[in-house]
């Protein structure tokens, strides 16, 4: 069977995309297209297809329309038997190929309606009248296509709501990738925070903390900052001289930042697509043994409260986020199994290898129709 995936935003290898999703369908025996609009070129990596339709410039409106279009053509001429989209921008192209009588899968990374009301490049007002148009448009788009495939629990029951066949694939994280083995005397004097750098994730919060906590702690920041006004407001924090600003990092260097790090922070604001998220850097932390520092939400409670292997903090609250920094600095023991036991949860039930049976099993379903 010939399937294709199809983004004109995420990077080639980006986790979901690729290293989970089209990675376990090649084992599977598909044969596996993944359409992109980097401007890297086409290659074939690890037995996947992907083709290249070139990176558009101009704005975010014409890549949304401009690239868009030129993934559709792209992909149109594959005849795949299944088309599986990971924008919602390419929710018009899904629409044009089930006219064309194509089977399509629509991956809902995000409840995106609530993540356009975070945009800060968008005015307030602005903001508000593009998450209605969406959100128009996808109750009307999204229960014409054949499944839909939403990344968390929240986002699935959305979807039923709206009458969409549809499935939760979590993006938890690959077991295989955490299985060096983390040895606790290993831990240095670091704290990391790993992804975007954006005010809405509570990165200024996090900096300011920094200020409050025993000296000899630094803070790991791996990532890129996305809003120029967010990294002048950190770097002009007193908390700051004590950052180690890494940027973006491979799997394979993130892997080691983690290993030596004590605690993984993740104080994301509460804004309405974070409270109910499942962020995968959390479940990343605990699949290496690092234990968590998190926002204080009901379902991170839950999370975190129930396999013992975090703390929940007001992420508004620098001083907060200093005592919980302290705390597991101090206390290595309390830290150590935290970590243990978040490791073990990963393991037991937050990984991809139990996610990727319901994959296999939706692919199965729709391509025996």
């Amino acid at each position: 069977m010939k399937v294709a995936h199809l983004t004109s935003v995420h990077p080639r290898f980006d986790t979901r995309i690729f290293r989970k999703e089209c990675l376990t369908l090649h084992r599977a025996d598909y044969e596996v297209s993944l359409v992109v609009a980097d401007g890297h070129g086409d290659a074939v990596v690890e037995g996947v297809n992907i083709l290249d339709v070139g990176m558009v410039k101009g704005g975010r409106l014409r890549r949304m329309t401009a690239s868009a279009n030129s993934v559709y053509e792209r992909a149109r001429a594959l005849g795949s038997d299944l088309y599986h989209l990971h924008d919602p921008e390419l929710l018009p192209i899904g629409l044009k190929l089930k006219r064309a009588g194509h089977k399509v899968i629509f991956d809902s990374h995000e409840d995106y309606p609530a993540d356009i009301l975070t945009k800060a490049y968008l005015k307030p007002g602005l903001r508000r009248l593009v998450s209605s148009g969406f959100s128009v448009f996808e109750c009307y788009a999204c229960p014409k296509l054949d499944y839909i495939v939403a990344a968390t629990p929240a986002i699935r029951a959305k979807f039923e709501h709206l009458g969409c066949a549809v499935v939760d694939i979590n993006n938890f994280p690959l077991v295989a990738e955490f299985d060096e083995g983390i040895s606790w005397e290993s831990k240095r004097t670091h704290a990391c925070y790993v992804g975007a750098m954006t005010s809405i994730r509570g990165v200024p919060e996090l900096v300011d903390a920094m200020a409050l906590t025993d000296p000899s702690i630094t803070l790991s920041l791996v990532g890129e900052f996305t809003e120029d006004a967010t990294a002048e407001r950190a770097k002009a924090s007193r908390g700051w001289q004590r950052v180690r600003e890494h940027g973006f990092l491979g799997r394979k260097e993130l892997r080691a930042t983690l290993a030596h790090s004590f605690a993984g922070v993740v104080t994301f604001l509460p804004a309405p697509n974070h409270v109910d998220a499942q962020p995968n850097k959390m479940f990343e932390y605990m699949a290496a043994g690092v234990p968590v520092i998190g926002s204080h939400f009901p379902l991170w409670r839950e999370i975190l409260g129930s396999n013992d292997c975090g703390i929940c903090v007001d992420p508004g609250n620098p001083s907060e986020i200093a005592r919980a920094i302290d705390m597991l600095f101090h206390d290595q023991e309390r830290g150590r199994s935290m970590g243990e036991r978040g490791r073990a949860a990963v393991l037991s039930k937050y990984n991809w290898e139990r996610e990727s049976s319901k994959l296999l099993e939706l692919y199965g379903a729709i391509l025996q129709r």
